[in-house]
């Protein structure tokens, strides 16, 4: 956890700080992200940092989580304003779909995700996607609990691998279209928004199996 200090700052400077870290993290990594670029692009000395966190690591992952919590309540707000009188199938389509948009409208988010993804450290990757697990997993649960609900999954549909395959294809609709070698088989490299919609598609009827209720 940050220092009280971090909390006083003004929150432009905070705000400051988070965005030159995000860029930093985001396009080099951990192990390569250099605090005393951020220090001086955000216009602050070196050692403000470590009155403001521990280590690298500790700042790091708060990063990293408050990335995941934009995301998080983003796109939950997002969903919030999906029709929910549509389909099971319907409805994930649109969720993937504002998720894509959602990436491809904030690249520095999307770059820290990668960062976290992409952390070649186990213990370093831990920290933050666990963080980040936990964030993404408080819309998805919730949400697949209440189409199960309303007879839209199968009732012996196993809920867990539904979350999990789901967990699985976000961070890959995140992040195959601007990453090279991570989608060898749908070619979403370099696809927009729009262009990735057909591969959705596809995705989901793949899913199909997982969740349909018989007869539909």
């Amino acid at each position: 956890m940050p220092t009280s200090t971090w909390f006083r700052l003004n929150v432009g400077k905070r705000e400051r700080v988070l965005e030159v870290a995000m860029r930093e993290f985001g396009g080099l990594g951990y192990s390569s992200g250099s605090l005393n670029t951020i220090a001086r692009e955000a216009g602050i000395a070196k050692g403000s940092l470590f009155q403001y966190f521990s280590d690298k690591l500790e700042f790091f992952a708060y990063v990293c989580d408050e990335v995941s919590r934009r995301i998080r309540e983003e796109m939950q707000r997002r969903i919030d304003a999906l029709d929910v009188a549509q389909p099971f199938e319907g409805w994930l389509f649109d969720v993937f779909c504002e998720w894509t948009e959602y990436m491809a409208e904030h690249p520095l988010e999307r770059a820290m995700l990668a960062a976290a993804d992409f952390e070649l450290d186990n213990n370093i990757r831990s920290v933050v996607r666990d963080t980040a697990n936990q964030h993404y997993l408080q819309v998805i649960r919730p949400s697949l609990r209440s189409w199960r609900e309303r007879g839209e999954i199968r009732g012996d549909a196993d809920p867990d691998v539904l979350a999990s395959l789901m967990m699985m294809l976000l961070p890959f609709l995140a992040l195959a279209p601007y990453y090279e070698g991570l989608d060898p088989i749908l070619n979403l490299r370099g696809r927009t928004p729009a262009e990735q919609r057909p591969v959705i598609r596809q995705l989901i009827a793949g899913l199909r199996p997982v969740y349909a209720v018989p007869g539909t």
